[in-house]
């Protein structure tokens, strides 16, 4: 479980295409490292862009900390991590400790889809930024809920049939990925777990 605040970035410098999965090292910024010591363990849950992976080696690469992690055939068909190339920056967040604040709202680090990016509007230091999506994920979007995009827990303000829009504060802008993001890119998206329960909920009651 995650909370979507991201910890800090990380960058790719490696990417091993296998048949059936994809192994990348990410360069780990010093939030997760302590003098030599690395603050994250072979088995540990790290979000990337909002998808939950699970940490195979922690490794000093190309002379700074990295970390190792794999991701399935259904991972890069359903995320933009297939997408990912070396240099590109990620945004990374370790699972959420029991005794830990809870200061966006429950991510479970299983992605639901990818929009793409269909407008970035500037509104002096902030940024309006419209997505477009299946109609199937926008139905479990609401306006002023929350929803993950690439790991970032962030308020809806507005949901059409296939589309949806949020706000971009500078210090989100500056402290992940989505101040890069241009018209055309592909995010990740989790709704709402809440919303999925409901949404099946009121399927099942509509169909008895």
């Amino acid at each position: 479980m995650f909370t979507g605040l991201i910890e800090d970035v990380g960058i790719v410098r490696a990417v091993e295409r296998g048949e059936d999965d994809t192994t990348f090292s990410v360069e780990l910024p010093f939030t997760f490292v302590t003098g030599e010591t690395i603050e994250i363990a072979v088995g540990d849950s790290v979000a990337h862009n909002g998808c939950c992976l699970t940490v195979i080696e922690a490794l000093k690469r190309f002379g700074k900390p990295a970390i190792r992690v794999q991701a399935g055939h259904e991972t890069l068909a359903k995320t933009n991590l297939g997408k990912l190339a070396v240099g590109d920056r990620v945004n990374l967040e370790r699972a959420l400790r029991a005794d830990a604040r809870l200061g966006g709202h429950f991510v479970q680090g299983h992605i639901d889809g990818t929009a793409t990016v269909a407008s970035v509007v500037e509104r002096g230091d902030w940024i309006d930024m419209a997505f477009n999506l299946d109609a199937a994920l926008a139905k479990q979007l609401v306006p002023k809920g929350s929803v993950a995009v690439d790991g970032v827990s962030l308020t809806v303000v507005d949901v059409g049939a296939t589309s949806f829009s949020i706000m971009l504060i500078p210090h989100t802008l500056a402290e992940t990925t989505l101040g890069d993001r241009q018209i055309g890119d592909v995010v990740n998206i989790e709704t709402d777990v809440l919303g999925k329960y409901v949404q099946k909920f009121l399927g099942n009651s509509a169909g008895t």
